[in-house]
């Protein structure tokens, strides 16, 4: 998938994903997302947002976390 919404610059937030260029990191729009925030309020909180950047922040970390191993805990 190509994430044209999607920047790395070294120059801004020491290179941190980020949104558009603007200094929302996509980690913020994720972590938004999985504390229950709708779409909605994402973009009321951050006004420059629109609804494709938060579906593209999800697909990015979807994407970077599909070859990696994730420590779990254990439950038993």
């Amino acid at each position: 998938m190509k994430f044209d919404r999607i920047t790395v610059d070294p120059q801004q937030l020491n290179g941190v994903p980020c949104i558009r260029g603007l200094r929302i990191p996509v980690a913020t729009v994720v972590e938004m997302v999985a504390q229950g925030m709708r779409v909605g309020e994402i973009i009321d909180a951050y006004p420059d947002l629109e609804a494709e950047d938060v579906r593209q922040a999800l697909a990015y970390a979807a994407d970077a976390v599909r070859e990696r191993e994730l420590p779990l805990l254990n439950s038993g």
